[in-house]
């Protein structure tokens, strides 16, 4: 990309704001969770989302094999949880002996503290670059109508991997 043009378009991403979510993820025995901003609806009927994990990730390493994924809203007051999902990583801890989690009945992984969330089934996958994109279809979910915690206000974050 022309410097002027990436130079322009990262003017652009650091004024754009969005909620940032924690995406769980099951295979076998193993349980992978991110810190991700990059989700979004990109279907109406039936209703889908893209889900978008760095394939620098360990959850990336789960989710490939996964046939559930959970998204979860970071609610706005959650930035503890935030930080703790996207600064530190499942290849050097087990985050799930940290935190408390439950299976909802599609058996998507839910981490308490998450009062919107949904778990939907992995029905396609999309290379975009560093990034795999995961499309999913919702199969269960929970809403409590709670703020979100913003890419904004995670940009200091110390990542657990780098993008």
């Amino acid at each position: 990309m022309d410097a002027r043009v990436e130079r322009t378009v990262q003017d652009i991403v650091d004024r754009l704001d969005f909620p940032m979510y924690v995406v769980t993820a099951a295979a076998r025995e193993t349980i992978g969770g991110c810190l991700v901003g990059f989700v979004s609806q990109c279907s109406v009927s039936p209703a889908r989302f893209a889900v978008w994990i760095s394939k620098n990730n360990h959850t990336h390493a789960v989710a490939t094999s996964a046939e559930l994924l959970t998204v979860h809203v970071v609610p706005e007051e959650g930035e503890d949880l935030a930080r703790f999902f996207g600064e530190e990583t499942g290849d050097e801890i087990d985050k799930f002996t940290r935190c408390e989690w439950s299976r909802n009945d599609a058996g998507g992984i839910v981490i308490d503290g998450f009062g919107d969330w949904f778990s939907g089934r992995v029905v396609d996958r999309v290379d975009g670059g560093d990034h795999e994109g995961f499309v999913v279809e919702p199969v269960a979910a929970a809403a409590e109508g709670t703020g979100f915690f913003s890419f904004q206000q995670a940009r200091g974050f110390e990542p657990g991997h780098p993008a």
